[in-house]
């Protein structure tokens, strides 16, 4: 596996929001300068590459050694293999397909890799993130479990995710894996699940369950103050909009969950009020499913533990094997008749996850 942290090679960042481009570099997994920030001009494409290509180059400047490559998260649609940037509902300069990777190789003379944040979060957590880390503390507890594959999901504006598989992360054919944002949500059927999964949705409920006045514009830390304020009237209403938020993410992790068999890292602006939806988040994946005939099934076969809580992290990492008969030996074979599963919140942050996840990216396809 590679170690990110010994690993002295320096790559160039950035971190491409809609409003603020935040151009760094990382060597051995940390920033080793401080961040420049300059405004998108999102707006105007020219001004927009002129600004990536002046970012970069201070950056440059300011590095002592040359550095071996560029690797950032840009929004898609994308195809990120050839650095090609398509219709973008957020940086609305860039339309009909522009080559910004192949600009900047030209420029830079530099291998360019780009790729979506919500891979690249996964793939710094699955690196130097969760992954490793519940799995010290899995042999610490000397259990035999041990996880290599995780799905990583970013709560925010949008639902955005990733998957990495011993290690590797799934980017798709058309460099568009790990949508999750467009999955299919059982709780609103006729939606997809961002719809049920993001800052409007939060805002959607409470405004249809308050009785109080509000501005259509407040934003989800407003409605988390009316949620933990006990004399607020309307606390009803913003502890459900994070409850239907929780089934709905329950819901859709449980669907990806059944296909990737691997933990699950939540980050995010939205994780930090994990408390507030979690347990219906938990409760929608333990929970149960029917067939045509009404018979109770679990809604998945493995059971799920919120690892975050230090009781439910114990029974996760318990010993439930036992000794079985080998047919027609007098030989036994231990077996653990209890599949297991983790979700946690991100203990780095999506913004750092993303930066060792473009880091760890870089230094993969340079080897």
């Amino acid at each position: 596996m590679m170690n990110i942290w010994s690993d002295k090679r320096v790559v160039m960042t950035l971190d491409a929001g809609g409003t603020n481009f935040v151009f760094s570099a990382m060597r051995s997994g940390e920033e080793i300068i401080e961040p420049i920030r300059k405004a998108s001009n999102a707006d105007q494409l020219d001004l927009c590459l002129k600004t990536v290509i002046d970012g970069f180059q201070e950056v440059l400047n300011l590095l002592a050694e040359k550095p071996v490559a560029i690797s950032f998260a840009f929004p898609g649609p994308a195809d990120y293999k050839n650095g090609i940037i398509g219709d973008l509902p957020n940086l609305p300069a860039f339309r009909g397909g522009v080559a910004l990777g192949p600009m900047l190789e030209a420029h830079f003379n530099l291998p360019v890799y780009i790729n979506n944040d919500g891979d690249l979060f996964a793939y710094g957590e699955a690196l130097g993130g969760v992954l490793p880390a519940m799995n010290s503390r899995l042999e610490q507890a000397n259990s035999a479990k041990r996880y290599k594959n995780l799905i990583g999901v970013t709560l925010g504006t949008g639902f955005g995710g990733g998957l990495v598989t011993n290690n590797e992360l799934l980017i798709g054919d058309n460099s568009i894996a790990t949508e999750v944002w467009l999955t299919s949500s059982r709780v609103f059927p006729e939606r997809f699940a961002e719809e049920g999964i993001s800052t409007r949705a939060i805002q959607r409920t409470f405004l249809e369950e308050a009785k109080g006045s509000y501005p259509k514009e407040l934003m989800p830390k407003d409605v988390y103050d009316v949620a933990v304020d006990d004399k607020n009237p309307d606390q009803k209403a913003a502890l459900k909009a994070f409850e239907l938020f929780g089934k709905c993410l329950g819901d859709s992790l449980a669907n990806l969950l059944t296909i990737t068999d691997g933990i699950a890292v939540i980050g995010g602006g939205l994780a930090g009020a994990h408390e507030l939806y979690m347990p219906a988040a938990l409760k929608e994946m333990n929970g149960n499913c029917y067939t045509a005939s009404g018979e109770s099934l679990p809604r998945l076969v493995q059971k799920i533990y919120n690892i975050d809580n230090e009781a439910e992290f114990k029974e996760f990492a318990g010993d439930y094997s036992k000794d079985i008969q080998i047919p027609g030996t007098d030989k036994t074979i231990k077996y653990d008749p209890n599949p297991r599963l983790a979700v946690c919140s991100s203990k780095l942050g999506a913004s750092k996850a993303i930066a060792i996840g473009a880091y760890a990216f870089a230094l993969k396809k340079l080897k």
